[in-house]
Order: C-alpha cells, then structure tokens, then sequence
C-alpha cells in the first residue's frame, strides 16, 4: 500500500524527507524526485568538497533522473554542517542554482530548492528567506514528522544499514569450532550434519527463508564457502535472483573454476580477463551482467533484506579472517537495492581486513563510481 503524507509547506516537507529517504541526512545533497504529484525515488549524494567537483556532480545527478521512467520534477536539498550565520547567507548556495537550471535545462520542474544548515534552513527559490535562515524548530515541531515517523523506521545515516550487532559469544565460538571442523578432518562429519544445507544452493534457500532460525554450523558453513571466490558470486546471485539462477550460477563456478585452474589464474582475475577480451561464455556472460547491474531482471528486495539480516549477524560472529567475502556480498547485495553508502560502508571495511583482496576492489570500484543497476530505472 502506498502511504501519502502531503507536506503543505518547504518545513513540512523537510521534515518528511528523512522518512522517505530511510535515514537523517548528513553532509549530503538529496534529491526528492516526483512522478506528478508522488515520490518518484530518492538519490542522495556526498557534498562535493571543492569547487570543480560540482559540475561533475550536477551532470551526474541530470543524467540519474533522465532514466528514472516517469520523474518530471525534484526537489533538491542541501544538508550540511556549515551555516547561516557565517554571514555568507545560504550555505552550499552556488550548488543548488547550478542544479536547479540545469534540472530546469532538461526539463525537470524544480519544485523547491532546500538548505538545512546548522543553524536555520531556506530555500533558494523564496526571496524572503531570512540572511539567518528559518529556525530548525519549524521543521523539528511540525506535525509532518510524528506521522512520518510511522511510515518507516529511519536510520541514523545511510550507511546505517550497514552496522553489525555486537558479537554473541555463545554464537562466535561455535562457529570458529566449526570453521575448524569444516578445514580439518572433521569436515565430512559436519557435512553430514548439515544434511540437505551441504549443497550451496539449499544453504542459501535456507538462510533467506522466513522466520528461520540459524544454528552456527549453518552460519560458519556459509562463511566458509563465501572465502571460495566463484561460490562467492554464485550465492550472491541466489539470493538476488532465486535458485535458478543460483542453480545455474553454482554449475557456472565450477567450469570457470577449472578453467581458471587450467589456466593457472586466479578465479577473480579470470573473470576480468574473459570479460575484458570478450571470451565469456553465454551463461558466464549472463551472470556478469547480473554483477555489474546490465539487467532489466529486479532483484528480490525480500530475499536481500532477510539475507542481510543474516549476513551482519555471521559477519558480526565471524573470525576476522572469515569476514572479507560476507563483507563483498553485503556490499554487493546492499547496491542492489541502490543503497550505495552501505555497500561502501561494507566494502571499506572489507578492504580494512584485507587490502588486496579482488573482489573487494573491483566493488569498491563499481560502487564508488557512483554506477546504479538498470533495474533501479525500471517500472515496478
């Protein structure tokens, strides 16, 4: 069901932004895009810092919303630490005139242009916007925010998400036991013991189920086959996708990893040399372009979000040395969902534990690149 909250006036509005957006804003530029009259999607952006990074940043925010099918209006906002009372008037002002007119440009109806600085908030588009900014009591006290607050849970950042729960050491113990067992000869007794979990793909449908609960053994398994590069991304597609695909991802890793054995590569750098030379075969071809998002094929957001449930809890209760291939797939899995600060939030402490790890660098890449999946442009 779709809730609507109409925000009568900019304070209104401000207020309701951190629920459509699913975190408080910080140090960011955030744009409300519209569909008519309803929230079309949001983007949040960092502050760019000097001078010449604007321009880059507006054409990458025009150039978003031109595949957003239906937005024809937006709303952008600045949120930033700096403030009104410098004396230098509205803060970050010269970045929302050079998005409104090239948003205007495009043409996009600009709605309003926003500032929630420090001290007060305004909008470039009203000219009796105080030199002190509006009172932030405006936007804390308006009656928008109480009922926006039911909407949705709002997380303290965008990278929020992206936290761990503390360690459970009647969890983490077991499973570094079993992480043990699982590389030693207690191996095919702890297979036996996961009965149909063995087979990766009946490991991942287990872990994404509903209200399923997860014994160490089951978790220190999955981490252990997310250290095996090719099962790695096979399981990652799974959860995205389904079990066909994963079914055809995990047959997929097996031939590339005897090719990348015959070839005496790694699996990772196999990858990118067949791609790069344009030598994948068609399933191989396929299952990339899922990785790097050239696909109209939506993943399933259920699916992820129980995966990710999952993951920071095992990530959380993992030995360090366990972490860095969980870490990829929450990166992975949170950019699916377009939530780019937590997948960096993951992949730089992924790149913390391990800085030449191959993956990790290709995501921190993907991500950081500011690239969206194409099915984040595609209807619902």
């Amino acid at each position: 069901m779709t809730t609507i909250i109409r925000a009568e006036a900019a304070h209104d509005f401000l207020a309701l932004v951190p629920s459509l957006a699913g975190f408080h804003p910080q140090r960011s530029l955030v744009c409300v895009a519209f569909s008519g009259n309803r929230t079309a999607g949001v983007l949040r952006y960092d502050l760019p810092r000097l001078v010449r990074d604007r321009a880059p940043l507006v054409a990458s925010v025009i150039g978003t919303m031109c595949r957003m099918p239906g937005v024809d209006a937006v709303v952008p906002i600045v949120y930033t630490a700096a403030r009104f009372g410098t004396g230098r008037g509205m803060p970050q002002r010269a970045l929302l005139g050079m998005l409104t007119a090239r948003a205007e440009e495009a043409g996009f109806l600009v709605r309003d242009a926003l500032c929630r600085a420090a001290d007060g908030w305004g909008s470039l588009l009203d000219p009796t916007t105080p030199a002190a900014g509006h009172p932030l009591a405006l936007i804390d006290e308006s009656p928008v925010a109480s009922l926006a607050g039911d909407v949705r849970e709002v997380a303290a950042s965008p990278s929020a998400s992206a936290a761990l729960p503390r360690e459970e050491p009647d969890v983490a113990g077991p499973i570094a036991e079993a992480l043990g067992q699982l590389a030693g000869r207690g191996r095919e007794d702890a297979l036996r013991r996961l009965g149909a979990d063995g087979d990766p793909v009946a490991l991942v449908e287990s872990l994404v189920a509903r209200d399923a609960l997860h014994p160490p053994l089951r978790l220190a398994w999955f981490l252990h086959l997310a250290s095996v590069p090719a099962v790695r991304d096979a399981m990652m597609l799974q959860v995205a996708f389904g079990a066909l695909v994963g079914e055809a991802a995990h047959d997929d890793a097996i031939a590339t990893a005897e090719r990348a054995a015959e070839h005496d590569e790694t699996i990772d750098g196999l990858v990118v040399r067949e791609l790069a030379s344009g030598t994948t075969c068609e399933m191989s071809e396929m299952l990339s372009r899922l990785m790097i998002g050239h696909s109209q094929l939506r993943p399933d957001a259920g699916r992820v979000e129980r995966a990710l449930a999952v993951l920071r809890r095992a990530i959380a209760n993992a030995p360090p040395a366990h972490r860095v291939g969980p870490l990829c797939i929450a990166a992975w899995l949170s950019w699916s969902l377009g939530r780019g600060s937590a997948a960096g939030a993951f992949i730089d402490r992924a790149i913390e534990l391990d800085p030449g790890h191959s993956m990790a660098g290709l995501l921190a890449a993907l991500i950081g690149s500011g690239t969206l999946p194409e099915w984040a442009f595609s209807g619902r």
